[in-house]
């Protein structure tokens, strides 16, 4: 029977919680609510193995709702000639704060992101 030692079971720990923030990125890549399935998948699967992918998976998780609703907002708002704008700039946001999260989540470090609505 295969044991996995301590340095290789928090590795997998900090893959696995790097992967709920980069699966929020189907999403950008067309994916209609992949931002939220990505992150919801891997948390769903591993948030009783890793306590590190617990942690990571709902603040992933919290941080794409409130992206979504941000993006709802703003595609109201294109009536109005300035949806397009805050769309652009919605997802520029979530794209730079998901791979902040990704590279230091992988380091070890917990990360909470800002903007968002605690859920």
């Amino acid at each position: 029977m295969d044991t996995i030692n301590p340095g290789q079971d928090d590795k997998h720990a900090r893959i696995w919680g790097m992967l709920c923030h980069l699966t929020a990125l189907l999403g950008i890549i067309g994916i209609p609510f992949g931002n939220i399935a990505g992150p919801l998948i891997v948390w769903l699967l591993k948030r009783n193995v890793y306590p590190l992918v617990d942690e990571q998976g709902k603040e992933s998780m919290n941080f794409q709702l409130t992206m979504t609703i941000f993006a709802l907002g703003a595609a109201l708002l294109i009536y109005f000639k300035i949806g397009f704008f805050l769309l652009f700039l919605v997802a520029g946001i979530n794209f730079i704060l998901v791979l902040i999260a990704s590279i230091k989540t992988y380091s070890g470090e917990s990360y909470s992101y800002p903007f968002k609505i605690q859920l």
